[in-house]
């Protein structure tokens, strides 16, 4: 059964590991975004890839949602001492990974040929793909200006309302190798409950993506990111109230209007009306028990 996972964010991450737990071994292939990638200490750092690759290695703090479990920060408390950016959370364990990982561009390869490396020394049986190797970055428009996610969401902890969000560079942006090809023969699109704008906007903003999608002959099956009409963690209900005008699940739908046959929302979202087929469940991952259960869920909801 293979399944094609859009992902992007914590909560993508944790969907990715609990259907990589009910699924046959290297079934499962996960289409990352690199929307958030920054360059910090001369490091390219890719923050949703290495969510994803810690994730299903095993190796993330689960209490934290993000980062290395046991990570310590002494390298980044000295880079600070000496003027050097401090401002984005690099620890020690992480920093390992963005060096080698930096090595390998400067010389040459590509985003996917290292991720597909750095997945193969932990012999994940996913197959970890970036959605582009090209540069592609979202920013985000405020009252304030208009900031780097990263810059956004982490330097000024996203205070200011976002407005407008737009991916600079995915007018040339190609799909990664393998992208295409895994959602053209794909027996089940998933979108993972993931920010629309933040998360899933940067995959889906390069054109051969959306239209491997539009143009699927698999169902294809997103997760509402909502529960109670809030965001279990981040922005995203205030966005949508703003850049939508609600967070009811028909305002997460119209958002992949034409990419999806199905929405999965949560039971407190319920009764609600989208313009698509609702499934309605617990959404929440509070849990893996719970990670798989919605796994086992969206499954059945997308492979019958």
């Amino acid at each position: 059964m293979k399944i094609a996972l859009l992902s992007g964010g914590g909560g993508g991450a944790r969907f990715a590991r609990g259907l990589a737990e009910v699924l046959p071994a290297g079934d499962l292939t996960v289409i990352g975004k690199v929307g958030d990638d920054v360059e910090i200490l001369g490091l390219h750092v890719s923050p949703d890839l290495d969510s994803l690759l810690y994730t299903l290695a095993g190796l993330i703090d689960d209490e934290r949602g993000w980062g290395r479990a046991g990570e310590t920060w002494g390298a980044l408390g000295a880079a600070g001492e000496w003027g050097g950016e401090d401002w984005f959370r690099v620890g020690d364990l992480d920093l390992g990974l963005h060096v080698v990982r930096s090595r390998r561009l400067r010389d040459g390869a590509a985003l996917s040929e290292v991720t597909a490396e750095l997945a193969a020394r932990k012999s994940l049986a996913t197959t970890l793909l970036p959605a582009t190797d090209d540069r592609l970055r979202t920013l985000v428009e405020t009252e304030a200006g208009t900031f780097p996610f990263q810059e956004w969401y982490v330097g000024r902890g996203h205070r200011d309302e976002a407005i407008g969000v737009s991916y600079e560079g995915a007018e040339r942006a190609s799909p990664a190798p393998g992208v295409v090809a895994a959602l053209e023969e794909a027996e089940a699109i998933l979108l993972a409950p993931s920010n629309p704008y933040l998360s899933l906007g940067p995959i889906l903003a390069v054109d051969a993506i959306r239209a491997a999608i539009e143009s699927r002959r698999a169902r294809s099956v997103a997760v509402s990111p909502l529960v109670g009409g809030k965001a279990v963690s981040g922005p995203l209900d205030r966005m949508l109230r703003r850049m939508a005008g609600g967070t009811t699940p028909d305002f997460v739908a119209q958002g992949y209007k034409g990419l999806i046959d199905a929405l999965v929302i949560d039971e407190t979202d319920a009764p609600a009306e989208a313009g698509v087929e609702l499934v309605v469940t617990r959404t929440l991952m509070s849990d893996r028990d719970a990670e798989r259960r919605l796994a086992e869920t969206v499954l059945e909801v997308a492979c019958g």
